[in-house]
C-alpha cells in the first residue's frame, strides 16, 4: 500500500477554495469541498502517484484532485481508495490503479471540446475523470449490475455530460461515432476494428492489449492510416463478450 502524504491545512484549504469556484470540462460543479475529509488523500495521491511518475497535463491533474475516488470503491475498502494499486468491485473487474487512469487520460490529450467512448464503465471512476476535461462521455459496460451502478453514481455526483449504457463494447456506440477518443478499460488480444472505424482523424485510442502480458497500446488515426506506438507493460481483465471469439 502507498504510504499517504499529509498535505499542509493552508494548501488543503486553497486548494479546496479553489476548487469550489472551478467547473470541470462538462460544466459539473466539484464534488471536492473544504469539508471533504478525502481532500488531502486525493492532493497526496496526485503528488505523489501521478505528478511523480512524469503526468503532466494541468487538466488531468485537476480531474484527479477533483473525483471522489472513494465514491467509486465498495465500501469495505474505503480506506484503501487512495493507494497505489487497483481494487477489486466485484464481478471480477477492478477500479484501475489511480496512475494508470491518469496516464490513459493523458495519453488521448483530453480537451474541453473533445468527445469520448470509453468502452468499460466498470466502477465509473476512469468515465468521471474524464468527464471533468472533456465535453463528453459515452460509456458502455458489458456487466449489467456494474453498468446501472455506475450510471446511477455518476448521475448522483452531477455528471451531466456522461452518457452510460450496459452492452458489449466491442461494437463501440455507433450512433455517436466519430469519437475524437477512446479508453478501452480492459484487454482484448487484439484492437476491435468497429472502434478504429469510429476513431474521428486525429482521433486518439487508447487500449491494453494481449493475453497474460499485456501492453498498454497509443493509436492516433492519421491522414495516411493509424500509427500506433507501445507505451508500457500492464495488467488489465480481460475483454469479455465478442472480443473472445475467433477472428473470422
Amino acid at each position: 500500500m502507498a504510504r499517504i502524504v499529509a498535505a499542509s491545512p493552508l494548501a488543503v484549504a486553497a486548494f479546496a477554495c479553489a476548487l469550489g469556484e472551478s467547473q470541470g470540462g462538462g460544466g459539473v460543479p466539484s464534488p471536492a469541498t473544504s469539508a471533504d475529509p478525502f481532500l488531502p488523500r486525493r492532493l497526496a495521491m496526485v503528488e505523489t502517484q501521478i505528478e511523480a511518475r512524469g503526468v503532466a497535463d494541468e487538466r488531468v491533474l485537476e480531474a484527479m484532485r477533483r473525483v471522489p475516488r472513494h465514491r467509486f470503491v465498495p465500501a469495505s475498502l474505503v480506506d484503501s481508495s487512495y493507494a497505489d494499486h487497483p481494487l477489486p468491485i466485484g464481478h471480477r473487474q477492478t477500479i484501475s490503479q489511480p496512475y494508470i487512469v491518469a496516464l490513459m487520460t493523458e495519453l488521448v490529450r483530453p480537451r474541453p471540446g473533445t468527445k469520448v467512448l470509453e468502452v468499460g464503465t466498470g466502477s465509473g471512476y476512469q468515465a468521471a475523470v474524464l468527464a471533468e476535461c472533456t465535453k463528453e462521455v459515452y460509456t458502455i459496460e458489458i456487466v449489467p449490475e456494474l453498468a446501472r451502478q455506475a450510471a446511477a453514481l455518476l448521475e448522483e455526483l452531477g455528471y451531466r455530460n456522461v452518457h452510460a449504457r450496459a452492452g458489449d463494447g466491442f461494437d463501440g456506440w455507433p450512433d455517436a461515432a466519430p469519437f475524437d477518443a477512446i479508453v478501452v478499460t480492459a484487454a482484448p488480444e487484439r484492437i476491435p476494428q468497429p472502434l478504429l472505424d469510429q476513431l474521428a482523424p486525429g482521433g486518439r485510442l487508447v487500449i491494453p492489449l494481449g493475453a497474460g502480458a499485456q501492453d498498454l497500446v497509443l493509436v492516433e488515426r492519421t491522414a495516411d492510416g493509424f500509427r500506433r506506438e507501445t507505451v508500457t507493460p500492464v495488467r488489465f481483465v480481460p475483454m469479455t463478450g465478442k472480443a473472445q471469439e475467433p477472428p473470422n
